[in-house]
């Protein structure tokens, strides 16, 4: 799988883990929905990992922009709430240093 390919799934788990917790504390739903959003989450974690990196800041960095677009995404298709052009510039903005970062030339 790609380094996009893996962020892209890595930002879903973040996503739903981030939103089990806000769904409990702000939505009141039940406290069993921490039980996949810590699972998610972990998930999260270990998916940043498999990036092929020799940095995990720089995986970070790049994952940034992949998570930022996927919110959009999240904000429209779950939330139901369309990006606005702002949204979408800003996330093609965020896409294009994640490609800068994962796959700009390196001195060394």
């Amino acid at each position: 799988m790609t380094a996009i390919g893996i962020f892209a799934l890595t930002a879903l788990c973040e996503i739903a883990g981030c939103f089990a917790f806000w769904a409990w504390a702000r939505q009141g739903a039940s406290a069993l929905w921490l039980v996949p959003g810590v699972a998610a989450l972990i998930a999260f974690a270990w998916l940043l990992t498999r990036v092929d990196s020799d940095f995990a800041g720089r995986a970070y960095a790049a994952y940034g922009g992949i998570y930022i677009v996927a919110s959009l995404a999240w904000l429209w298709g779950y939330e139901g709430m369309r990006p606005d052009r702002w949204d979408l510039i800003g996330g093609a903005i965020c896409l294009a240093g994640t490609v800068l970062i994962l796959y700009g030339p390196r001195s060394v």
